[in-house]
């Protein structure tokens, strides 16, 4: 494993003209102070996790003092923000650092998020405050514990500084790591001042570095948007599986590697509601839940007619087209492993629908109805009480869980075996709104910085029991249905 001054710095991004960055330093903090270390995400780039222990680590990825090989920059793109199109935004308050190579020849960009303004700030103050940055490091890390690709966090520093959002806050930046941030607003920004060059030279690019396979093919660019249109179509489907909302799915909040990407205002449901908005900022419900998968596609299109000054209309509408039947397809193979179903049968839909049409009306958990499924008995006249007492409909329950067990014994299932599949792929721990406020008011009151750690432990594993932690998968209390969070978050 490597010191900080021995990371392998490779900075392809930055070799690319100045038509796509702006190099620039991070501003410093005053008295940076580490918040949390995950040594998981320092394995990726082959760093020494007893380097965090370091007096200087805090200023390292605070932005005040460089790492040896660094050469930081804001990256420019522009997108279309909740329907309406911004000729220009770029990184505002991020500052990529470089790009490490580890020994199995991976690239990680490294990116400060909350180090000062850039030329893309226009009025922002180029900031992060700890409440933000501690929701990004955890989810990003409970998103990488569910197998749903993401960005991942490598720390959190924190700073007395004082910033200014709804009230007066401390600053933070979390480092966070991807193997690129190209997003689909980066190619929008040049179609949009018509330079068909820096659009092909950023396909060839992100080709070169991450669809390698592509790179000697004749239709090159349109076997890229296909593949761009496959990894998000998936992820969709794996958001809406989960019960994930992320609360801005602007086109330059979507990663052109299918990750999870810029963590805001996100929300895990609590109560199954497939119209739930978790961002207080989206007074129209655009990317409401259930809004996600239609604005996946729609912000495809706005990257294929980008992506048109080098691939043929009739291309870019073909690669467009698969993207129905992907999501349908990923999704529907998702829900049937949540529902310990082995065969695929005509009728799945109509059984995943009414059990979701269930418990919408009965305001069931999403997250531990489909966790205590697995103990569904069927055996024919068990009433299944534990699973019955969710629903204030129990009559609903019990006519839809006639039809699971008929469909049960109709694949010969055997409940022990279907239980132990089920317990791998339906979480018993999620990032709850409120969990994620405990600790942040923990961290902002006292400087209490355990239980943020605590959460990073307990996400790494959702799938396990941990009988310790039972009281992280409880209902959540009263006072979280007040928790607000916006595009401030």
């Amino acid at each position: 494993m490597k010191k900080l001054d021995q990371l392998n710095f490779e900075n392809s991004f930055a070799r690319l003209p100045e038509t796509f960055h702006s190099r620039l330093r991070p501003t410093p903090l005053p008295a940076p102070y580490l918040v949390s270390f995950n040594a998981d995400a320092a394995k990726l780039i082959d760093l020494d996790q007893g380097e965090a222990g370091r007096p200087d680590f805090a200023g390292h990825f605070i932005g005040n003092r460089l790492l040896p090989g660094s050469d930081p920059l804001a990256m420019l793109y522009a997108g279309h923000q909740f329907g309406h199109y911004v000729p220009q935004l770029g990184d505002g308050r991020a500052i990529l650092l470089g790009e490490v190579k580890n020994r199995a020849g991976e690239g990680w960009e490294i990116q400060l998020k909350g180090a000062g303004t850039t030329p893309y700030s226009r009025s922002g103050d180029g900031r992060a405050v700890l409440r933000s940055s501690i929701r990004e490091y955890l989810c990003s890390e409970a998103m990488h514990g569910l197998g749903i690709p993401t960005t991942r966090a490598l720390c959190i520093v924190g700073s007395d500084q004082e910033v200014y959002r709804e009230s007066i806050e401390s600053a933070a930046v979390v480092t966070r790591m991807a193997p690129s941030h190209v997003r689909f607003g980066s190619f929008e920004v040049f179609y949009y001042r018509e330079q068909k060059e820096p659009i092909a030279q950023l396909a060839d690019y992100v080709i070169g570095r991450h669809f390698a396979h592509l790179a000697e093919a004749p239709d090159k660019y349109a076997q890229f948007l296909n593949e761009v249109v496959l990894r998000t179509a998936r992820l969709m489907a794996q958001w809406q599986a989960v019960g994930f909302s992320h609360g801005v799915m602007n086109t330059d909040n979507m990663s052109i590697l299918g990750l999870t990407f810029d963590y805001g205002p996100f929300g895990f449901m609590d109560s199954y509601d497939p119209a739930y908005v978790c961002n207080h900022s989206d007074h129209e419900g655009r990317y409401a839940y259930d809004q996600q998968p239609h604005i996946g596609l729609w912000n495809l299109a706005c990257l294929a007619q980008a992506l048109t000054p080098i691939i043929p209309v009739e291309e870019a509408n073909a690669a467009l087209e698969t993207y129905e039947s992907i999501f349908a397809s990923h999704y529907l193979g998702l829900m049937r492993k949540k529902l310990g179903l082995e065969t695929v049968q005509r009728d799945d839909v109509e059984l995943i629908s009414g059990l979701l049409d269930a418990m919408h009306a009965s305001h069931v958990d999403y997250t531990r109805l489909f966790r205590s499924l697995g103990r569904f008995n069927s055996v024919p006249g068990e009433t299944n009480a534990a699973l019955r007492d969710q629903f204030i409909d129990r009559a609903a329950f019990d006519a839809w869980a006639v039809a699971y067990r008929s469909r049960l014994q109709a694949e010969q299932s055997e409940d022990a075996g279907r239980r132990q599949r089920m317990d791998a792929v339906n979480p018993k721990y999620i990032l709850r709104n409120y969990l994620a406020q405990i600790a942040i008011r923990k961290a902002e009151q006292s400087r209490d910085f355990s239980e943020v750690d605590r959460l990073l432990e307990l996400l790494r594993r959702p799938f396990d029991e941990q009988p310790e932690m039972e009281s992280y998968a409880a209902l959540p209390p009263d006072w979280a249905q007040h928790i607000e969070v916006s595009c401030s978050s």
